[in-house]
């Protein structure tokens, strides 16, 4: 794998445009403000701290959802849609995010981000009803888009060298972390049940923390006078946004509603859409704008290839997290505090992953990958077939999730690495907005899938075993759930084959 490009970045502070060699103008690295020299700790604990809690947010719900659809009186489809409502929105204005960074400035996109997740966090934890829920989950989707693009691109421009190879080491470990963490928090914060608030902790924790983040980035971060001219690309922000409308809401309403004609037309429509957004991008490049996804990008085997495995195995865990919760909750009758700490060792293999596969000498690496893609699918498949006849699981659960942690996290770190690795500074913010919408996107089509092929497989009667007949159907559907998921995941395996007959 090659190095991180390690040309020189000035101090973070007034960003200017240069012509390239091609003769397009582009934006420059900003230079520091003269006698003024930026605190880097300080700024990457501002945003590292950011995007934990932003992907954190997308996966401590998880947990929360038996306890609100009880408290809430509200069906499995409202469920999802409680999960990927988040991750559509946040997924659909990535992109789109990153662009207004470079626009008005990383900062100012970045404080407005934080601001607007903070606010929809603490009507989350208000919301009286579902329908409420799931339109401030939304709200904070679009925070997040706002905010998280601009971390990347911060991180391109504070750090020059191998300092920037440790900070975006660090980027990745968050990521990575951050969406089991959740799992563990969310079980803790529910269960404690706060002044009898029950699930709501979950989400108005974000509030102290959100102001705490907002105080340290205005004092910390640099103020930039950005001057880019690329446009916004609003007609393909409609049409991407339609497509995975289209894709993704039949597929969490459709198993309720039994499947009615509305469903089966929408997803005929998902990939004629996607088809038009094609069409409108490379119309908007032909008229010399600025599409969602530039070619000059996707140009890159590393990133295409990256992104495809990221898309699998994002999908499968996501997928898999959603249903796996469902029925230690719903089917085992866990506690949330149970169910939470029943994580803990995938926790722990997607961080021992996450920061030791560096250690490991670079040819190792694309091989690597491909064999820890196995390892996760061969960790669902296990737990799958180990809890198929409702039981606990045994000392066999533990060991089986820290092989799906494991395999978690020596592919989820790598691959954003070794997405980035051939991108030129210039193309920082685009490139940011790609590889951050990729596994969004994969969440969302994992929850819709995978989520609904076990939510429809569990509402089927049981049958005799060795545990109530609900615990069984439960169960039978998470072993019939990890069948695609597991499949899936090897399809991330076969996608950097071709990076890895490249290298040799």
């Amino acid at each position: 794998m090659s190095e991180l490009t390690q040309d020189r970045i000035p101090e973070p502070g007034r960003i200017s445009a240069v012509e390239s060699a091609d003769g397009v103008t582009r934006d420059a690295p900003p230079a520091a403000p003269k006698g003024k020299r930026p605190q880097h700790t300080g700024i990457l604990l501002v945003v590292l701290g950011a995007v934990f809690m932003a992907l954190l947010d997308a996966t401590v719900v998880n947990v929360a959802t038996p306890t609100m659809r009880t408290d809430l009186d509200t069906t499995g489809s409202a469920l999802q849609l409680i999960v990927s409502g988040y991750t559509i929105s946040y997924a659909a204005l990535l992109i789109t995010g990153a662009r207004l960074g470079a626009r008005h400035g990383f900062r100012t996109v970045f404080l407005t981000g934080l601001a607007t997740f903070t606010l929809a966090s603490l009507a989350c934890g208000l919301a009286p009803s579902a329908g409420v829920l799931i339109a401030a989950r939304v709200v904070q989707g679009l925070g997040a888009g706002l905010m998280v693009p601009q971390i990347y691109s911060l991180i391109q421009l504070t750090f020059e060298g191998p300092a920037r190879a440790r900070a975006l080491s660090l980027y990745a470990t968050v990521i990575a972390v951050a969406v089991v963490v959740g799992q563990v928090a969310g079980g803790l914060l529910v269960s404690a049940d706060l002044f009898g608030t029950g699930w709501r902790p979950a989400f108005l924790i974000n509030v102290p923390v959100g102001l705490a983040l907002l105080v340290a980035a205005v004092r910390l971060l640099p103020v930039g006078t950005p001057r880019s001219a690329k446009g916004l690309d609003l007609p393909g922000l409609v049409t991407l946004t339609a497509a995975l409308l289209l894709l993704v809401i039949p597929l969490v309403l459709g198993h309720e509603q039994h499947w009615p004609l509305w469903t089966t037309l929408c997803l005929a429509a998902a990939a004629p859409m996607f088809g038009v957004f094609v069409l409108v991008e490379r119309g908007v490049a032909r008229r010399g704008g600025a599409p969602l996804v530039p070619g000059r990008v996707l140009r890159s085997p590393d990133l295409v290839c990256g992104a495809a495995a990221l898309f699998f195995g994002m999908a499968g865990y996501a997928g898999f997290l959603f249903s796996f919760s469902q029925h230690l909750q719903s089917g085992l009758g866990e506690s949330a505090t149970r169910a939470g700490l029943a994580f803990a060792p995938l926790a722990l293999g997607v961080a021992t992953g996450s920061l030791t596969w560096q250690k490991l000498p670079a040819r190792w690496h694309l091989p690597m990958i491909a064999s820890a893609s196995a390892l996760a699918a061969a960790g669902y498949l296990g737990i799958g077939y180990t809890l198929r006849a409702g039981g606990q699981g045994g000392l066999v659960l533990p060991a089986l999730q820290l092989l799906w942690g494991l395999g978690l996290g020596y592919t989820t770190s790598p691959l954003l690495t070794l997405a980035l690795s051939r991108i030129d500074p210039a193309d920082a913010s685009d490139a940011s907005g790609v590889l951050t919408t990729v596994p969004q996107l994969a969440q969302v089509v994992g929850v819709a899938a995978y989520g609904s092929v076990f939510l429809a497989l569990a509402d089927r009667p049981g049958t005799a075993g060795a545990a109530a007949p609900s615990a069984v159907a439960s169960a039978q559907a998470l072993y019939a759930t990890a069948l695609p998921v597991a499949a899936g995941t090897l399809l991330g395996a076969l996608a950097v084959l071709p990076l890895l007959r490249k290298r040799r």
